[in-house]
């Protein structure tokens, strides 16, 4: 449905995006996950038409985003980061003339309104003004301009910013609610929203690619390795070099004074030796346990390690 190859986008000196590669799939939510300033707005500008390429290409349901840019547009909705709300409309007359903008017809405008409203949850609001309801209603309404042409594929543009934890419960349903019969892609640095909605994730730092696949491929192909968490007292330095040393011991972090996190080489199983060693060093050990990797672990390896 969509296909980014070898995407570069340079502002004058500076390069915003290099060489980028990525798929989404029809009826496939996919995270687009980076740090700020990683490059993710730029290829969302870019997919949705918005800004031209440097170099590459990205085709959407088989057209190219320059050579058939109206094309690709017919059948991609956008939410930007800031959503293009005129906050002295109603929902409904909004969500009208946006409709009307992007070529619905008139015997199915009023169909596709009501349709829109009822999905993103805004039906009991279509007679107010946009200027006067909460930060996460206009969310909503946003994610409503993009859906009312009823498109295959959304673009979404980090549509938790500034949310409450309410808030982005109730769009992260929503979202995920909007996949299966159309594309998404979900642009985003918060981590539980692509953790519990996506199906792939894509991670862009520097204005590249460092990881692609499920979340539960890049934790298993990038969390090599098996990490524990043990609580020992003793002076925190010398604790450290004590641990460092022991047979299979590949890396130890310190996480407050008494907690330190030991990552073993795949394969190693150093539990024994560790607690022996620690012990007979003549320091307690009050917690030795093995502590999964997260998407969260993945992601700042991927953007600090591999980007630094």
């Amino acid at each position: 449905m969509i296909e980014v190859r070898e995407l570069s986008k340079h502002y004058g000196g500076v390069v915003a995006v290099q060489g980028i590669s990525f798929e989404a799939h029809k009826g496939e939510i996919l995270g687009f996950l980076g740090p700020n300033g990683a490059g993710k707005t730029t290829t969302m500008r870019i997919i949705t038409g918005y800004l031209p390429p440097t170099a590459g290409s990205v085709t959407v349901a088989g057209f190219d985003v320059v050579e058939d840019s109206m094309e690709v547009r017919k059948r991609i909705g956008y939410l930007p980061e800031l959503p293009p709300l005129y906050p002295d409309m109603t929902v409904e007359t909004y969500l009208r003339f946006v409709a009307k903008i992007k070529g619905v017809t008139s015997s199915r405008i009023q169909g596709q309104l009501d349709e829109t409203m009822e999905r993103t949850a805004v039906t009991h609001v279509r007679h107010s003004v946009i200027g006067n309801l909460s930060k996460g209603y206009r969310q909503r309404v946003g994610i409503a301009q993009a859906l009312v042409h009823d498109p295959e594929v959304l673009i979404l543009d980090e549509p938790t910013a500034g949310l409450d934890p309410k808030q982005i419960i109730e769009i992260r349903e929503l979202i995920t609610g909007l996949g299966g019969d159309r594309t998404v892609i979900l642009s985003t640095h918060i981590l539980p929203e692509v953790s519990m909605t996506c199906q792939k994730v894509v991670i862009i730092n520097n204005g590249q690619i460092v990881g692609s696949g499920t979340p539960q491929s890049l934790t298993s192909e990038l969390g090599k390795g098996v990490v524990l968490r043990a609580q020992i007292t003793g002076p925190q330095a010398d604790v450290k070099q004590l641990v460092a040393g022991v047979s299979g011991v590949v890396d130890v972090q310190t996480e407050g004074e008494q907690t330190f996190l030991v990552t073993a080489a795949p394969g190693s199983e150093v539990r024994d030796q560790l607690a022996s060693t620690v012990v007979g060093a003549g320091y307690g050990l009050r917690e030795l346990r093995s502590q999964e990797v997260s998407l969260e672990d993945i992601f700042l390896k991927l953007t600090t390690e591999v980007g630094s």
